[in-house]
């Protein structure tokens, strides 16, 4: 099946994060940072004062100027489309909405074969807000390439059940291991909801896509590769036909990372627990890797960041001989709240002035 028409597709060949993401060698070492919109930047906070979260999601012009801001503040090499995981289900019909200082909280959660008979699906139209957000945001961002995203079933999964977040996932983990029948048509689902909002979003013309599978590391590998992976794999493959990069982050999937690295993205987040020579040991050659400053190291002045930055970087290098394809320097999770922004703006500063691996 065909993801999308091509003809408005942006060729950014030049762009150092999709020609590391391909395989390339670019010309400055890319960087970004997940949840680089948002609460660091008092720009952010500013303009979403009195406005939700969700409402903030469904306003094209809201999504293109959050998205905008640290693009134009830290000269980042890639946006990433402000949005929320969440957002294609509460679009599709879901009664849910993010609290704040909790997070996403469900109304009903999916706990029965027929709560998940009773979930709705996802159409286009019904995230036209969002592939609106997108069209301005090409517009807008000139040569930087634009990253579209969603959340991966399983980590969708976890909130449906548990009803919000949870540390330990006990109703998802059971409902795993005693009803798999029950937790496979569900992940089918959620497979179908998360497929769609990306097509949505690559027909109106990102440049790539991120899969967050957030939680993903609260599972074994035996639980992974049987519950969950098949789900994960599928929207992979379902996209395959855009020809654009596809990307794979989950927190704490150091020892997912060689099934996360079969799933079918072309690039790899690492987070900051694994070194990235050892992670690319472990995903295996042929794949990008995208990582791993620890967010916390953005606290520890600049003597420390320009350390760990460096160190970061030679294990990158590492990765390339062992055959890693190409390396995206980001976090290893996101952009805490707390961030002082000048200190993101001077990371990217340094990391664009080390030289680029050959």
């Amino acid at each position: 099946m065909t993801v999308m028409s091509t003809h408005s597709r942006r060729h950014l060949t030049d762009a150092p994060f999709l020609v590391a993401a391909n395989g390339g060698v670019p010309h400055r070492r890319p960087v970004w940072f997940m949840r680089q919109a948002g609460r660091s930047l008092p720009e952010y906070r500013e303009l979403r004062v009195g406005v939700g979260m969700l409402e903030s999601c469904f306003d094209p012009e809201l999504v293109c100027e959050i998205t905008m801001q640290p693009v134009r503040r830290h000269d980042v090499d890639a946006a990433i489309l402000f949005s929320d995981i969440v957002v294609p289900l509460k679009a599709a019909g879901i009664d849910l909405d993010i609290v704040p200082g909790v997070g996403p909280v469900v109304a009903n959660p999916v706990r029965t074969v027929a709560d998940v008979r009773a979930l709705p699906r996802l159409r286009a139209e019904e995230v036209g807000a969002v592939t609106s957000g997108v069209k301005l945001l090409l517009d807008a961002l000139d040569q930087v390439p634009l990253i579209g995203f969603a959340g991966a079933p399983f980590t969708l999964a976890s909130y449906l059940v548990e009803g919000g977040p949870s540390k330990n996932h006990e109703r998802t983990k059971a409902m795993m291991l005693a009803d798999p029948e029950t937790w496979h048509q569900l992940l089918g689902v959620l497979t179908d909801i998360t497929i769609e909002f990306l097509r949505a979003q690559i027909a109106a013309g990102v440049d790539a896509v991120q899969l967050f599978d957030s939680w993903a590391g609260a599972l074994s590998l035996a639980q992974y590769r049987e519950y969950v992976m098949p789900h994960s794999e599928r929207v992979f493959t379902e996209i395959a036909d855009a020809g654009i990069p596809r990307i794979h982050f989950g927190v704490g999937t150091g020892e997912l990372l060689h099934a996360m690295g079969e799933v079918g993205a072309d690039v790899v987040g690492v987070d900051w627990r694994i070194p990235l020579d050892e992670a690319a040991r472990r995903v295996g050659p042929g794949k990008a890797l995208q990582g791993n400053l620890d967010p916390a190291v953005l606290f520890a002045g600049p003597a420390a960041v320009e350390s760990e930055v460096r160190r970061i970087a030679h294990e990158a290098d590492k990765a390339l001989t062992l055959g890693a394809k190409g390396h995206i320097f980001n976090l290893g999770h996101g952009v805490l709240p707390n961030t002082d922004p000048t200190v993101i703006t001077d990371t990217v500063a340094l990391i664009h002035s080390l030289p680029s691996p050959l």
